[in-house]
């Protein structure tokens, strides 16, 4: 390793330190304005420390050499669904105003569709940077579907739990971890999942539009699932190559041409 390359990991370690630093900054705002209880700084210095170690861990398997501006986007957000995350833990010991709350994860959704842009226009997109952003979003839709369970029942935990299902299932059906296209339906459902359980987790809607809402969100993630699981199973057998060879090529053309092979 060269001199120039220990430099570039230094300088990778230290923006995660600054990432942690970061959190624990809005827990110590978030204990003084709010009363953090227990629970609350447990869960968040918790979330801090594991945030922290998965991404420093990750950032030494990878070949990044800068940690990068979209990267940085998606610390921040992770940093303010950390203190989600202690709100929402907060919440089950006492009440707490949901001001604080509301405003945190609305400027993580809004983040949510900055960092993707700043990778595109920086040229700074990886499968590292890809999939911090992605296993941020995942956890905020469990988080706040947890807040909303509270309120409306058990049955919204599954908006949360089910992209973790599908990661489970993935690891004893291995033709889950295919790559899929890209959808903009599939963007668009997910991105419905945190708008409806922030509005519905404000209190802004009665409570049978609030039920109607989120479940037709889920009604919506389910769909988007299984419409992906379908398309992994007819493809399952079919190289990646053939399968995005064209555009305009859909999985029941590629399960054809690899048959006709």
């Amino acid at each position: 390793m060269t001199l120039n390359d220990t430099l570039d990991r230094r300088l990778l370690h230290q923006e995660t330190a600054v990432g942690a630093g970061a959190q624990l900054l809005l827990l110590a705002l978030l204990g003084s304005a709010m009363g953090l209880g227990l629970a609350g700084w447990l869960t968040g210095l918790a979330f801090a420390l594991v945030t922290w170690a998965v991404l420093t861990r990750a950032l030494s398997r990878s070949w990044l050499r800068s940690f990068g501006a979209a990267n940085r986007v998606t610390l921040a957000r992770a940093t303010l669904v950390g203190g989600v995350t202690a709100l929402v833990a907060d919440s089950f010991e006492s009440p707490r105003p949901v001001t604080v709350l509301v405003a945190l994860t609305a400027v993580a959704l809004i983040l949510d569709a900055v960092d993707g842009k700043v990778a595109r226009r920086t040229g700074t997109s990886s499968a590292l940077g890809a999939r911090f952003d992605m296993e941020v979003d995942a956890f905020l839709i469990l988080v706040l579907s947890i807040y909303v369970a509270m309120s409306l029942g058990p049955w919204v935990l599954l908006i949360g739990t089910m992209r973790y299902a599908f990661v489970a299932a993935a690891r004893v059906l291995p033709w889950l971890n295919g790559a899929l296209p890209p959808s903009t339906a599939r963007k668009t459902v997910a991105a419905l999942q945190g708008i409806v359980l922030l509005v519905v987790g404000a209190g802004i809607l009665p409570p049978w539009p609030a039920l109607t809402a989120v479940g037709m969100a889920l009604g919506l993630l389910l769909w988007s699932f299984g419409r992906d699981i379908r398309y992994l199973w007819r493809v399952r057998n079919v190289p990646e190559s053939e399968v995005f060879a064209s555009p305009r090529r859909t999985a029941a053309d590629a399960v054809r041409h690899s048959s006709a092979a």
